[in-house]
């Protein structure tokens, strides 16, 4: 399966960014026996419920070459790590809270030979530098989430969506994103794959919210 699936996708992947890809199924089951950070029933649907579903958020936004990405409660590395193999020329901070999981995007990112990935064991709201766009999967309500944001994010624009935040999360949103002025895509638009049919991405513009 691995890049077959990928390709179906994003079928200008190049050389090395497959080889890259191919990586990363025998970097996750070596570091998963020594640190759990993929559910074992998972690692069997790697590259459609890790991989592809990260590379959901470039369906919604193609970053601009000198884009900046803090990936928060990166855990593993997604949706950092397959988002930094598609885009060289964008550079991705990945932060997480546990450390051993960050020792993981470590190893991964260098397995993988990428040189734009940063990995940070801390609290988001701890970190000082500012960003174009944050992304994450699910690792709160976004509410929540937002609060983590405040002075994260730079005036300076490069993409065609204004700065701001693209959450990866599936479900019923209406609830936890009343009040938000918000896009929100359906990645069963852009993927086949029944996995998908829940799934999607939410956009927020950074002037929508205390940035």
């Amino acid at each position: 399966m691995s890049t077959t699936l990928l390709l179906k996708y994003f079928p200008e992947l190049t050389e090395t960014q497959i080889e890259q890809f191919n990586k990363l199924e025998d970097l996750y089951r070596e570091w998963n026996e020594k640190i759990n950070v993929i559910s074992r029933k998972d690692m069997e649907s790697l590259y459609e419920k890790h991989i592809l579903h990260s590379l959901g958020i470039a369906k919604v936004m193609r970053f601009a070459p000198g884009t900046r990405v803090l990936d928060i409660g990166t855990g593993g590395g997604f949706p950092g790590i397959p988002l930094a193999i598609l885009f060289p020329e964008t550079e991705f901070t990945l932060i997480d809270s546990i450390g051993k999981k960050i020792s993981v995007v470590n190893a991964v990112a260098e397995g993988t030979g990428l040189k734009n990935v940063t990995a940070i064991h801390g609290r988001a709201e701890k970190v000082k530098e500012k960003f174009h766009f944050v992304v994450s999967r699910a690792v709160t309500q976004m509410p929540e989430f937002l609060r983590w944001l405040k002075g994260k994010f730079e005036k300076e624009q490069l993409n065609e969506k204004h700065n701001g935040v693209l959450y990866l999360k599936g479900g019923d949103l209406a609830e936890e994103l009343a009040g938000l002025k918000c896009e929100i895509y359906n990645l069963k638009n852009y993927f086949g794959e029944e996995f998908f049919d829940t799934k999607k991405v939410v956009y927020l513009s950074k002037g929508n919210f205390n940035s």
